[in-house]
């Protein structure tokens, strides 16, 4: 994997850096995504010299998009992987989600994905390989146990877009999947929940905690690998036994 490139958006949160970790460790040089440049580089500096490339991107605007491929591309070369994993929550139900919010949502956790994914197909198809992994949520199969409607509907648009991409680019060598978690221990969700709710969640978890952002990083690691080339088009749950299909 040592000449392989990775883009992971997202990169700052809790698990983008898990992300990041496992794919340096599987050998990747990787490129990280997220809105500040400074802390990207504190980041980056934190981790293997010479195999991180920190690149500030607003990902709701495709021209900043296509620009931060095109430097990455002068920089290394073609993306091999990416990872569409930056994502803002919102919980607000659908009354109480006014429009500029439902926008701001869909633009991050949709839009960005749409734009980072059409960027790098092209020279992935080239290559006959590539690997796209969408962090979807639990909440576009369950409705939002406490998650709002701008954020289910959005993870669910892009278990869609999962779908459709896997559909477009299997016969190039290029699959396309997605992982679904529920409440990783992130600031996501320690910020947006008390102690109490977090622990009425954990009771109703059948293993009876929260996902850890590497075990997400482990699984993106798993299908990214040359050997899961077989699967595409499929939606990995974790959450811990609280869902089934």
């Amino acid at each position: 994997m040592e000449s392989k490139i990775a883009l992971v958006t997202g990169a700052l949160g809790g698990i983008g850096r898990a992300i990041v970790k496992g794919l340096l460790e599987d050998g990747y040089r990787v490129v990280l995504v997220d809105l500040n440049q400074r802390a990207l580089e504190e980041f980056a500096s934190t981790l293997e010299g010479g195999k991180t490339l920190p690149l500030s991107c607003d990902i709701t605007d495709p021209t900043a998009v296509e620009k931060t491929v095109e430097q990455v591309k002068k920089v290394w070369g073609p993306v091999d992987v990416l990872v569409n994993n930056a994502g803002i929550l919102s919980n607000h139900k659908a009354v109480q989600t006014t429009p500029e919010e439902w926008r701001k949502v869909m633009a991050v956790n949709i839009d960005g994905a749409f734009y980072f994914a059409r960027a790098v197909m092209e020279d992935m198809k080239k290559k006959g390989w590539g690997r796209i992994v969408n962090i979807s949520s639990l909440a576009a199969k369950s409705g939002g146990i406490t998650a709002g409607t701008a954020y289910t509907v959005s993870k669910g648009a892009l278990i869609s877009l999962t779908f459709s991409l896997a559909a477009e680019l299997a016969p190039f060598g290029v699959t396309v999947n997605g992982i679904a978690p529920t409440y990783v221990k992130t600031a996501m969700v320690t910020d947006f929940l008390s102690e109490e709710q977090q622990k009425a969640l954990q009771e109703k978890i059948p293993v009876k905690r929260f996902c850890e952002p590497e075990e997400i990083a482990h699984t993106v690691r798993f299908l990214v690998h040359p050997l899961s080339g077989f699967i595409t088009g499929e939606i990995i749950d974790q959450n811990g036994g609280l869902h089934f299909d």
